[in-house]
């Protein structure tokens, strides 16, 4: 069957039609789409379809491409999560693949050795790798094409190279300072000694001999056997905490999706130890305005926007936990009475300087979403958390160890302390939304704290002002920063705003009229993909961010 492929963004150019800003238009298909930010991972995903596998079969053979064509995002070092809406049954399930802190981990041994922070990059700010095992966990429920098949196309890349695309080259050659500093690491990542340009095409054999090990051993192999023994050996090289049993110990949770209803939507997250009930925070609150009246990246919705952001952020800050450690008072957090009383300290012309949280009764990543022609969902996200993770590649396999245990806190009071086998706090969320009961948008944006202020935006963009599924992710973004970037502790703070060009002078200096700091930081407001599903009509439709090398690809 012909594919159909999201055109390159050419913003110079003025449209015929829709908005004449808007670069391409969304993808249509009656069959199946999926959306990433690389195109042959995209690709890997609609042959998986074609071929007569299912949403869940294509998105595993996505997220394995991927991890091979933009390693500094995510890949088999990093951490999973997802939501897969399973056509047969009408059900939504979520799961939980981030993993654990060593057993060896504490706040004595890290005040012992001088930190009074888990330091973000190096061995100290490891967790047990989740994602392989989010790909066993999901196929082993879901699943209806062999694992081997669906790590081919990723072993082929890694084995034979592909060519490096624009977006990814730039991030790749930011690292290569970081990279340079660890031998394991250059060896890696950096061919005669300097990162792969834009069109290069990079090979990655030790990354295909892992991930042959995984296609022919089974998943199981990767935290019972070599790949395993490599990582903690290591470890243990570079003073790292990592044990056999660590990896042994290790597996993923089905959890319950938790949503709120904003005008009519059920918008489903999952709950902590992700931030993904801050979107949902967010939205309760900004569903006491009527943002329509106000109009699209106005300094009035804006405004609402960034103060419902600190509100959510400053309750992120102090209650979002592993629930297995802590007791997470998700309810009450989205609860509509609670947005009632947060949005209560709102005022419609001065910006909040400094928030406390609520009075209770008690970076880099890649998103990927797949519809297949049965309507099976699946919203999926995955990262080794900083660009590169901890920057460490373990000798001989191919992959860097993501660095999420540096958002740990060392306060022995904090929800979020470091302790043993514990999760840590993590920033990457799936999103889905349902109308009636039925699946309508399964999407995400990536990028760290970008990512709930990233996912209220695109569905007030749809939502509020009308936008289609790629519109909607295409228009200008803002992002709000903390005072301080949070390590998994401390308030956000009045902080600064960051804006995208297409928000024009005049917004800027009404927003700086209420009292907020505008500082941008180009290149920091994530990137999304999305599928709209159109039940009336049989008909799916595809969006993908032009702030990536992406594409939305079906047929």
């Amino acid at each position: 069957m012909a594919l159909l492929a999201a055109a390159s963004p050419s913003p110079a150019h003025d449209r015929p039609t829709g908005p004449i800003h808007k670069t391409r238009s969304a993808v249509l298909a009656r069959g199946g789409i999926a959306a990433t930010s690389q195109p042959l991972a995209v690709q890997a995903a609609v042959r998986v379809l074609q071929e007569g596998g299912n949403a869940i079969d294509a998105a595993i053979a996505a997220n394995a491409v991927i991890g091979v064509v933009e390693p500094m995002s995510c890949g088999i070092g990093g951490d999973l999560f997802a939501i897969v809406w399973d056509a047969e049954s009408g059900t939504l399930h979520g799961l939980n693949a981030s993993g654990r802190s060593p057993y060896r981990a504490s706040i004595e041994l890290m005040k012992e050795q001088g930190h009074e922070y888990v330091p973000v990059y190096g061995p100290l700010s490891w967790s047990v790798p989740g994602c392989v095992d989010g790909w066993a966990t999901l196929h082993g429920r879901f699943g209806s094409v062999p694992m081997a098949d669906l790590l081919a196309p990723a072993i082929r890349y890694a084995e034979e190279g592909f060519p490096v695309s624009e977006v990814i080259a730039a991030g790749w050659k930011a690292d290569e300072p970081a990279l340079a500093e660890i031998p394991s690491s250059a060896e890696c990542y950096l061919p005669n000694g300097s990162a792969p340009g834009f069109g290069d095409v990079f090979r990655n054999p030790d990354l295909a001999r892992t991930l042959r090990v995984i296609a022919e051993q089974g998943p199981g192999a990767f935290y019972r056997g070599d790949p395993a023994s490599r990582i903690v050996a290591y470890s243990d090289e570079v003073g790292g905490l990592f044990s056999m049993k660590d990896f042994e110990d290790h597996e993923s949770t089905w959890i319950d999706p938790v949503s709120t209803n904003y005008r009519g939507y059920d918008v489903w997250e999952l709950p902590p130890n992700g931030q993904g009930i801050a979107a949902l925070q967010m939205l309760n609150i900004l569903g006491r305005y009527d943002l329509t009246s106000l109009g699209h990246n106005s300094a009035e919705a804006l405004h609402l926007m960034i103060e419902a952001k600190k509100l959510a952020f400053e309750d992120r800050a102090t209650y979002y936990a592993d629930p297995e450690f802590a007791d997470v008072p998700v309810a009450e957090l989205i609860s509509k009475d609670y947005a009632d009383r947060r949005a209560a300290l709102i005022s419609p012309d001065r910006a909040m300087a400094s928030v406390e949280p609520g009075d209770l009764a008690q970076s880099d990543t890649i998103y990927l979403t797949v519809v297949d022609e049965d309507r099976n969902c699946v919203s999926l996200i995955q990262s080794v958390f900083h660009s590169f993770g901890s920057h460490h590649v373990p000798r001989g396999l191919g992959f860097a160890l993501q660095n999420r245990g540096s958002w740990f806190a060392l306060d022995p009071g904090h929800a979020n302390r470091l302790e043993p086998h514990k999760r840590p706090f993590h920033t990457i969320i799936p999103g889905f939304v349902t109308k009636d009961g039925a699946p309508w948008l399964s999407f995400g944006v990536m990028g760290g704290d970008m990512q709930p202020q990233g996912h209220v935006q695109v569905l007030c963009n749809m939502i509020d002002f009308g936008m289609d599924v790629q519109e909607a992710g295409e228009a200008p973004r803002f992002r709000h920063f903390g005072s301080s970037e949070p390590t998994g502790q401390g308030g956000d703070g009045g902080g600064y705003v960051s804006l995208e060009s297409g928000i024009g002078p005049d917004v800027r200096r009404a927003l700086e009229g209420k009292g907020h700091v505008i500082a941008d930081r180009p290149g920091s407001y994530g990137g999304y993909q999305a599928i709209r599903i159109d039940s009336d009509r049989g008909v799916i439709m595809g969006g993908s961010d032009p702030r990536k090398d992406g594409a939305a690809i079906g047929y």
